[in-house]
């Protein structure tokens, strides 16, 4: 279906990626990981046309329908749900009217090329543009109860991205990049989509950080590395890549200690033979100083002084052949972590949260209703539900942002309380990250090397906030709350921009966090492995799990 041969693509004079070698399969699903920026959505936007490779070729058959999703997809901002869809979809009368206008066009010119190749897409489009199918992927994807005038602008986060997949899917694509596909989408809808893509005759090729998407989906990763900037292929989901990973790094462990091992053999025995050649030459020189140089003494520790150089010389290019051979094996890369300083915090007493018949919503939308919950200390609560439903407005209740509709929300004395919104609001853009961290540190050093444990360093840390990645972004206003104290952390979707490395960093310093934490999540895999406790939001109230 696709063949990728040699693709080479340059980013500001250096290599993004080369030798990029790979094939997708008629309904084949392929999971692309890598670190962010490594390469993967540029990878994607050569494969569908929007960028060019440096060098390499793409093979693939001239009428194959692909379907991209990209990140982030923009719609015209003064288009309505339903001009968006129909435009995709296409009008049946208007099909049926251009086809017979190219019905006898063709008629007068039957070997016109351009005019067989039109007649033929415009056959295509009336064959898949049927109304009953449009409307079943709209209910799908729970699009269909939606007023048709609505403007697009007007959808949340969620429903542009479930717009988005179904002008993908109505397209009747053949082939499948899908770039996050599951940004933005509840647990619902992404059970979905993995039952669809599970049935679908489509290949896929898919880039995603969500660990319990991959698993479900894909029967093989391909994994691009910054550092080699190539790509590896693993067969199998996420899980089995990870444990093949493990025994290939293991291996290499093996393999890089056994290789010291013996360049420190050969340097120990070039040293043995420097001073055997140090000591015939002070023989030489003892020899003349007592007057006993004749001429054959002094012939024979030439002879062997020179011998002994010669074998120094000769073991010292043999090691530095064996450094520098393309078998040497280089020493495995440790994955950096991010560290939390929890030092600041101020103890909890046992109760840190608790809702008392507390509704929330706004004056026009009642979302949630007489909840009766408690977070204790050292609680990891996460908040799920349906996109829309009031998980951000029930932490913006919280947070005190939101004032409630009744009830109350009472806090424990000693709580200090952080939330990390999904639009990062506590940062000031135009500040650096040296610049929002010196408030609490007594020096620019100290600062450095704070935002370092959060991976933030170099000339990362002189940029101002605007110019960082999101995930930089997101690094940068977790550790300001952990600079001020917080003991009590609300996180809204604090992952979603965040790669695997990064996900599994930012799981591993949340363990070593003593304090409270109530968090939106949809990542399954985060839920699983964090979560103590769930609450659920169904039907306008919340239910414990």
């Amino acid at each position: 279906m696709l063949t990728v041969s040699d693709l080479k693509k340059t980013f500001n004079l250096s290599p993004l990626f080369e030798k990029i070698n790979f094939s997708i399969n008629p309904g084949e699903r392929v999971g692309l990981i890598g670190p962010n920026g490594s390469g993967k959505t540029t990878l994607l936007r050569i494969l569908v046309g929007q960028e060019n490779p440096d060098s390499g070729a793409i093979h693939k058959p001239a009428d194959l329908r692909l379907g991209y999703l990209p990140q982030g997809r923009t719609f015209e901002p003064d288009s309505c749900l339903g001009q968006v869809v129909g435009r995709v979809a296409g009008d049946l009368d208007m099909l049926q009217a251009e086809l017979n206008v190219a019905a006898q066009a063709l008629s007068s010119t039957p070997q016109e090329p351009a005019l067989i190749e039109r007649y033929d897409v415009l056959l295509q489009r009336i064959q898949r543009a049927d109304p009953t199918k449009t409307g079943q992927i709209l209910a799908q994807l729970g699009l269909a109860q939606i007023d048709p005038q609505l403007p697009v602008s007007k959808l949340s986060g969620g429903q542009q991205t479930r717009l988005a997949l179904a002008l993908v899917l109505l397209d009747d694509p053949q082939l499948l990049l899908l770039d996050e596909p599951t940004n933005h989408l509840d647990i619902e809808m992404m059970d979905w989509l993995e039952d669809w893509l599970a049935h679908t005759e489509c290949g896929a090729l898919i880039v995603s950080h969500d660990r319990t998407f991959l698993d479900h989906v894909v029967t093989r990763i391909l994994e691009l590395d910054p550092a080699s900037r190539t790509l590896r292929a693993y067969e199998g989901n996420y899980t089995d890549y990870l444990e093949q990973r493990r025994t290939e790094v293991r291996a290499q462990w093996s393999e890089y200690r056994d290789q010291q091992q013996e360049v420190r053999r050969m340097k120990t025995d070039i040293t043995r033979v420097k001073a055997q050649a140090a000591y015939t030459e002070k023989q030489m020189s003892t020899t003349r100083l007592a007057g006993r140089e004749f001429r054959s003494s002094k012939d024979f520790y030439k002879r062997i002084a020179k011998k002994v150089a010669k074998k120094a010389k000769s073991r010292e290019k043999r090691l530095e052949q064996y450094v520098e051979s393309d078998e040497r094996v280089e020493k495995p890369e440790q994955q950096k972590a991010l560290y939390f300083e929890f030092q600041n915090t101020v103890h909890l007493g046992n109760s840190v949260l608790q809702l008392e018949e507390l509704s929330v919503g706004f004056p026009d939308k009642l979302l949630l209703r007489d909840l009766n919950l408690q977070v204790q200390a050292g609680q990891r609560i996460v908040l799920s539900g349906a996109n829309g439903c009031g998980k951000t407005t029930l932490l913006r209740t919280v947070m005190g942002t939101l004032p409630p509709l009744a009830g109350r929300v009472l806090l424990g004395s000693s709580v200090h309380m952080g939330m990390l919104a999904q639009d990062l609001s506590n940062l000031e853009l135009n500040k650096t990250a040296v610049e929002t961290m010196q408030p609490y540190f007594a020096n620019q050093t100290e600062a450095r090397h704070y935002l370092a444990t959060y991976l933030l360093a170099g000339d990362e840390v002189l940029k101002t906030a605007n110019l960082l990645s999101y995930g930089q972004r997101a690094r940068l206003e977790l550790a300001l709350l952990i600079a001020q104290g917080c003991n009590f952390l609300l996180l809204d979707e604090p992952i979603n921009h965040l790669d695997i490395p990064s996900r599994t960093q930012f799981e591993q310093a949340l363990d070593a966090f003593e304090g409270a934490i109530l968090a939106v999540v949809h990542d399954r895999y985060f839920i699983e492995h964090f979560a103590q406790e769930v609450w659920l939001v169904e039907a306008g109230s919340v239910r414990r799990t």
